[in-house]
């Protein structure tokens, strides 16, 4: 089970932090990530990394301002948004894949991100 929350409005170049609480049996997945949607548009990949959290991947058009994390204590998923843009406004989902060979599964309503200009 996944919970995104942590979005709001802000004005361009700001930061957000989203936070994902999961349950324990979806916490040790072999990877966690973070998908958004914007209206009219398909759901994408923001960036996601894998159980151990030795490795992450990023969107080209978020890397170097989206960080993915993860606190193990607390079964909390993060992504620390900085220099926010207005085309980042979307609906953000976090996500688990529980073997290398899933797809993902989504979970929630997502926690909407609003960045005016």
């Amino acid at each position: 089970q996944l919970q995104a929350s942590g979005g709001g409005l802000v004005q361009a170049g700001a930061s957000l932090r989203l936070s994902c609480a999961a349950s324990g049996r979806t916490f040790s997945s072999y990877a966690m990530g973070w998908f958004r949607q914007a209206p009219g548009k398909e759901r994408e990949f923001v960036a996601d990394l894998l159980r151990t959290g030795a490795y992450t991947h990023y969107a080209d058009s978020v890397k170097g301002r989206f960080t993915i994390s993860k606190d193990n204590a607390k079964n909390m998923l993060f992504l620390q948004m900085n220099s926010l843009k207005p085309e980042d406004t979307a609906i953000y989902y976090c996500a688990a894949r529980i073997k290398s060979f899933n797809s993902w599964s989504f979970g929630g309503q997502g926690t909407q991100v609003t960045v005016s200009s």
